[in-house]
């Protein structure tokens, strides 16, 4: 009976591998007949008509892509918390994850077992949370390549052309349902994804649905010059520039919750004035929204912490006694907790702000 089990568990094992196999070269395959296209035909993104209607232009989603021109700043840590701010505001979100070499955001949203669900044309993306309208919360979705590759250490080695089909695959062939917002998380530099992306939204969606780009630098020097390259590629490609988040800049005690600028403090302000952008808001370090992202457990801090005015600790104290069941809590539930959430408050009702007044 035992020796059963262990079968029918290896088996099942098994079948999955080869779904998430068969997804994968489900999107390869596409991936390869829309580059040759591309080869073939003299205009670099010549799409069929109404082939980008289902997340392009029958829906109203505003969307909003994270650049930078650094690696390791946090782009992906920012869209997360983009993202959950937003749902917490009542808006429906969904997240594309377009760094194909490096996926990210199924870890950050704790969702890296889940499973794509192929539909008639396309995918349906990943469903973080639902909306739920008696507490105002919005609901969560997420498409990302990393739910197609068999494990997390699996490496994509493509080419230009590949990564250009593949974004493009993403734009069209993703059933996001009716959304507020498309937050479109992209690697670092400049490269053939970001080219792909500004041209397929600047070409295929409404003017009223390219919100813009929301920078993220890191405030060293060395962070900044890398960055200062983004707001160029932003400038020459027609992209709207939200304004820029200084991330790391401090890092947050776990202690005594006391913040020290082990980077720094300043550089992504001076670099918004450079540019005539707006500064949306410095961001620490803080240790506590790490653990909750990789263990799902729910912020914690030192007795007399205080963010923008409120004392973060004493909703933590009087928590203590429902542990259990907050541990099962969403992570957007929990996140409330984190010492980032009302700083991310502010710099959401920011770039929306920024998005009402030029009537997006």
């Amino acid at each position: 009976m035992a020796e059963s089990n262990v079968r029918r568990i290896a088996l099942s094992k098994v079948i999955e591998q080869l779904t998430r196999y068969e997804q994968l070269a489900w999107g390869l395959l596409a991936a390869d007949k829309a580059s040759a296209d591309t080869g073939r035909k003299s205009k670099p993104f010549d799409f069929q008509d109404g082939a980008l209607s289902t997340t392009l232009t029958e829906t109203h989603l505003v969307k909003l892509s994270v650049l930078s021109g650094k690696g390791g700043v946090g782009k992906s840590s920012v869209t997360t918390q983009l993202a959950l701010s937003l749902s917490l505001a009542g808006h429906s979100v969904g997240v594309l994850d377009v760094d194909l070499t490096g996926p990210s955001i199924p870890r950050m949203f704790a969702i890296e077992d889940a499973k794509v669900t192929q539909a008639p044309g396309g995918w349906l993306p990943i469903t973080v949370h639902e909306a739920d309208p008696t507490s105002g919360l919005g609901s969560l979705r997420v498409m990302s390549l990393g739910f197609l590759l068999p494990g997390r250490g699996d490496a994509v080695v493509w080419r230009g052309p590949k990564k250009t089909a593949m974004v493009r695959q993403f734009l069209s062939d993703v059933f996001w349902e009716e959304l507020d917002y498309l937050l479109i998380d992209t690697p670092p530099g400049t490269s053939d994804e970001h080219i792909s992306l500004a041209e397929t939204l600047l070409q295929k969606a409404r003017p009223d649905q390219v919100a813009g780009a929301v920078i993220v630098t890191t405030p060293q020097a060395v962070a900044t010059a890398d960055v200062r390259k983004e707001l160029n590629f932003c400038t020459k490609t027609g992209i709207r520039i939200l304004g820029v988040v200084e991330n790391m800049c401090g890092f947050v005690c776990p202690n005594c919750s006391e913040c020290t600028n082990i980077f720094g403090s300043g550089g992504g302000e001076v670099m918004a004035d450079d540019f005539n952008v707006k500064f949306l808001g410095r961001v620490p370090i803080d240790q506590q929204f790490i653990v909750l992202v990789e263990t799902g457990k729910r912020p914690r801090y030192p007795e007399g912490t205080v963010i923008n005015g409120q004392d973060i600790s004493a909703a933590a104290k009087e928590a203590e006694a429902e542990e259990a069941k907050r541990d099962t809590a969403q992570l957007v539930l929990k996140y409330k907790d984190c010492s980032l959430a009302p700083i991310f408050k502010t710099i959401t009702a920011d770039v929306v702000s920024a998005l009402e007044q030029g009537g997006v």
